[in-house]
This record gives structure tokens, sequence and C-alpha cells, in this order.
């Protein structure tokens, strides 16, 4: 028997993905045919210019867009067979989003944040262990503007992290950040990827942290690029931009 055939199944299964968004007369290919795999506790960089196609195949990999042709599976399962209120579970029970922009409710305390997301969570860790993980257990008390850009995107990962999803998908999580708050936001996602086995994706348009990762997904027009392994990852801290 090959090892093909013993390799474990791939966490998402994305085949053939197309992706056009039509604006009156215009049509514009967000993705033009997209085979991708991602594999269970690994973590993945994804590259390219904007309106490479990067924030459009995250979207439909979470499942908050669908293709216009093509498939994903998670587990072995189509996704959006079910149609919306599936996709709806999907997210809830199974992706942790974190996004450039924080979405911090202002009136909320970082860990009042965090149960927003606990509250309805079917198996969540505590909202102070999630803070915890981010290194913010002293701030959870603190509200949104007591916080520093980095401490707030901090907490979006703590929120993301605290249902325990099985994937992790960060579009452009350090995008609104300089270099030393960006590395401690990176910090925290590669622990979380190591410690609980997050299935982690980033999409960036910086090359530089592509060196932390187990793979490199170049994407550029719409389509797959290149993927590259790195022999071995490099330290957040060892990175500088």
């Amino acid at each position: 028997m090959n090892a093909t055939a013993n390799a474990p199944q791939p966490v998402f299964e994305a085949r053939g993905l197309t992706r056009v968004y039509h604006m009156g007369e215009v049509s514009i290919h967000a993705l033009r045919g997209v085979d991708l795999d991602l594999h269970a506790g690994e973590l993945v960089v994804m590259l390219g210019a904007s309106g490479s196609g990067k924030s459009t195949l995250l979207n439909i990999l979470g499942g908050l867009d669908a293709p216009t042709e093509g498939s994903v599976r998670y587990r072995g399962q189509v996704l959006g067979r079910g149609g919306d209120r599936e996709l709806t579970r999907f997210r809830r029970d199974h992706v942790g989003f974190v996004f450039q922009f924080y979405n911090m409710i202002p009136s909320l305390t970082a860990l009042e944040n965090v149960a927003v997301v606990t509250d309805i969570a079917r198996d969540p860790m505590s909202p102070l262990e999630a803070l915890e993980r981010v290194g913010l257990g002293d701030r959870a008390h603190h509200f949104p503007s007591q916080l520093s850009g980095g401490e707030q995107q901090r907490v979006a990962i703590a929120r993301a992290i605290a249902k325990r999803p099985a994937v992790l998908l960060c579009d452009e999580p350090t995008g609104a950040l300089d270099s030393k708050t960006g590395i401690r936001v990176l910090e925290a996602l590669e622990q979380v990827n190591r410690e609980l086995g997050t299935t982690t994706a980033v999409i960036t348009h910086n090359a530089v942290i592509a060196s932390m990762a187990d793979r490199v997904v170049r994407l550029r027009d719409g389509l797959v690029d290149s993927i590259e392994s790195n022999g071995e990852r490099a330290a957040p801290s060892s990175l500088s931009w």
C-alpha cells in the first residue's frame, strides 16, 4: 500500500474553486479554479497582492461566501450542501475568524467581548483562559479604549479560539499594526497553533511572515501560483519588517 493511501484526510479539500462577482455589466473573476488542501494542525501563510484572491478564498473556506463553481470539503463533507443553516452551524462550531480590524464591542470589557462567543459555543474554554493564552489575563477587565491596537487584536484572537475551533482563519491580522506589535500578535497565533493543534491559515501581503509557516501558498490573479514547504518554521520573534 502506498503512502498516499495511508495519508490522513485533509481538513479542507478545495477543488476547482471559481468565484465571479457581477457589478452591473462587469464581471470580476476573484478566483479562477483553485485547488488546495489544508491539513490538520498545520500553519499556512497565503501570500499575494491585493486582488490576488486571498480573502475570497479564505471566506469560502470559512463558509462566509460560496463559490460560483467548484467545491470545498471539510473533513470529507461538502460545505454548503445543506444551505445557510448548515453553513451557520459550521462557522459556529468549527471555525474561528480573525480579521484586520478587531471588531470589539466598545461598551464591553475584554473578558466580556470574549464571552460573547463562549456563551453560544458548544464546548468553550473560559474567557479568562482564552485571554491568558494570548498573554492578556491581566487586562481582562479593561475596555477596548484602554487597550492598544495589538492588545485589541489579541483579544480578537482570544475570542476566536475560545470556542476551541478546529480551524483558525486570519485575514491580514497584522495589517493595521506596526512591526513590533504585529510580531506579538503572530506569537499569539503561533502559540495557539502549536499548543492547541488548531489548523491555522494566515493571509497577508507581507512576505516576511511566510517563514513562520509550515507551508506557503502564493496566489496571483485568482490562481495558486506556487506552494512551498518550509523545512523549519521561523520563530515570530526572529521576524522584522
